[in-house]
C-alpha cells in the first residue's frame, strides 16, 4: 500500500497509532500494579471493567455528540481530558477507589474519540484517496501501536516504572490533541446545521435496516463473542500447554498484531467496493482458522504461524468493515452508526473475557482456544451463506421485474 498524499490523513493516522501505543504501554503496567498492590483478582477485574465498560455503555451518547458537534474540536477536548485523567491516575495509583472512577472517565474518552476519529477519516483523506486506502493506513499505524505498546509497557513494568508509563501516556494524549489542532480537515455534521434532532437510536436503526451491514457487522460481532475468549486462553495455552514463558507469550501477541499491520497495509485495499461485505466475512472465517491452527500446534514456533495468519485476516477485516460503514452510512449519521457498531463489538469482547475464563477452567486452554477459533469461523461461514442467499434473491427479483417491464413494453 502506498502512503496516501493527504497531510491530514497522515496526521490522523499518526495520532491513532500514538494513542494505541500510549494506551497499551500504560494499561499493562497499571493492571500488574493493581494486582501486586491489592493481591485481588476482583480488583483487577474491576479496573478492566471500569476501563472497558464505558465504551459499551456510552456508545449511544458518544455517537450523538460526534454527529452533533465539529469532530476536530471533540478530539482536541477529549485528548486533553484524557491527559489530565491519566495524570490524576499517576497521583492516585495506590488507591483503587480513586483509580476506578478515573478509569471510567478514561473509558468514556475512548468511547467518544473512536467514532470522532472514524467520522473524520473521509474529510482527512480528501477526494483523491478512496476509503479502503485511507482505512488501511489508519489500521496499519494503529496495529503498529498495538505491537509496540505491550512491549514497552512490559519493559517499564519489569523495571517498576509505572509512573513513567503513565506520564508517557499522558504526553501521548497531549501530542494527539496538538495533531488534531493542526488538522485542516473539518467535519461539521449536516444534521446539526439543518436543525434536525440527533438521536442515538438512528445509528442502531440504520445498521438494522441496511441488510448487508446487518448480516456482516452482526456476524462480526457474534464472532467476537467467541473469538475474544482467546485473550483469556492464550497465557494458559503458552505456559501450561506449550511450556513457554513470558517471552513466548509476548511473541505470540506480537505475531498477531504484526500480522494485523501486514493485512491492513498489503491486502485490504485490493478488495473492491462491491466485495467489502463478502471480504469482511471471509476474513472472519480465516481469522478463526488462524486461532484454531495455533491451538493445534505443539510448539510455540508453529503456533506463531497460525497466529500470524489470523492476525493478517484480522487486519483485513477491520479495514473492510470500517470501509463498509463509510460507504453505506450517510454522512449525517456516520458517527452514530460507527459508535453503535463499536459499542456492540466491545460488549461482545467484554462478555467473551468472562466466557473465556469459564471455558479454560472447564475444558482446558487448548480446547478453549479451539472454540475461540472454530466458533467464529462457523459464524463467518453462516454469514457468507446468508449474504450470498440475499444477493441471489435480490438479483432474481430484479431480473423478474425486468422481464415484466419488457413484456409490458412489448405488449
Amino acid at each position: 500500500m502506498s502512503i496516501p498524499p493527504s497531510r491530514d490523513l497522515r496526521l490522523l493516522a499518526g495520532a491513532a497509532g500514538l494513542s494505541a501505543l500510549g494506551d497499551f504501554m500504560a494499561v499493562f503496567p497499571l493492571i500488574l500494579h493493581v494486582q501486586q498492590h491489592t493481591g485481588s483478582a476482583l480488583a483487577v477485574s474491576a479496573l478492566i471493567f471500569a476501563l472497558w465498560a464505558p465504551v459499551v455503555l456510552a456508545s449511544g451518547i458518544a455517537g450523538v455528540i460526534v454527529d452533533r458537534f465539529e469532530n476536530r474540536r471533540i478530539l482536541i477536548a477529549i485528548s486533553l481530558l484524557q491527559a489530565t485523567t491519566v495524570l490524576g491516575m499517576l497521583m492516585a495509583k495506590d488507591s483503587l477507589w480513586a483509580l476506578l472512577p478515573l478509569s471510567v472517565v478514561l473509558g468514556f474518552g475512548v468511547a467518544l474519540s473512536q467514532p470522532a476519529e472514524f467520522a473524520l477519516v473521509p474529510a482527512a483523506a480528501g477526494p483523491h484517496t478512496d476509503s479502503a486506502t485511507a482505512n488501511g493506513l489508519m489500521e496499519t499505524v494503529r496495529s503498529l501501536g498495538f505491537t509496540a505498546g505491550p512491549l514497552v509497557g512490559g519493559a517499564l513494568a519489569a523495571a517498576g516504572l509505572l509512573w513513567l508509563a503513565l506520564a508517557l501516556n499522558a504526553a501521548s494524549f497531549v501530542v494527539v490533541a496538538a495533531a488534531a489542532h493542526v488538522l485542516r480537515a473539518r467535519r461539521r455534521p449536516q444534521a446539526a446545521t439543518a436543525g434536525e434532532r440527533v438521536r442515538a437510536r438512528h445509528g442502531f436503526a440504520f445498521l438494522r435496516r441496511e441488510r448487508d451491514l446487518r448480516i456482516t457487522l452482526g456476524g462480526a460481532v457474534a464472532a467476537l463473542a467467541l473469538f475474544s475468549m482467546s485473550a483469556t486462553s492464550e497465557p494458559f495455552f503458552v505456559t501450561r500447554v506449550l511450556g513457554g514463558g513470558s517471552v513466548a507469550y509476548g511473541l505470540l501477541l506480537s505475531s498477531w498484531t504484526v500480522g494485523m499491520a501486514a493485512g491492513a497495509a498489503g491486502i485490504a485495499h485490493r478488495v473492491g467496493p462491491r466485495n467489502l461485505a463478502v471480504g469482511g466475512l471471509l476474513a472472519v472465517v480465516l481469522q478463526g482458522f488462524g486461532i484454531a491452527g495455533g491451538a493445534l500446534a505443539t510448539t510455540v514456533w508453529v503456533a506463531l504461524i497460525g497466529f500470524s495468519c489470523g492476525g493478517v485476516a484480522h487486519g483485513v477485516k477491520n479495514v473492510l468493515l470500517r470501509t463498509l460503514i463509510h460507504e453505506r452510512a450517510p454522512e449525517a449519521i456516520r458517527g452514530r452508526a460507527f459508535a453503535a457498531y463499536n459499542g456492540a463489538r466491545n460488549g461482545a469482547e467484554l462478555g467473551a473475557l468472562v466466557l473465556g475464563g469459564i471455558a479454560v477452567s472447564a475444558v482446558g486452554a487448548r480446547s478453549a482456544l479451539l472454540v475461540a477459533g472454530l466458533g467464529p469461523a462457523a459464524i463467518g461461514v453462516a454469514g457468507l451463506l446468508l449474504l450470498i442467499k440475499r444477493r441471489h434473491a435480490v438479483a432474481t427479483v430484479t431480473t423478474n421485474e425486468g422481464r415484466v417491464l419488457h413484456a409490458h413494453i412489448q405488449g
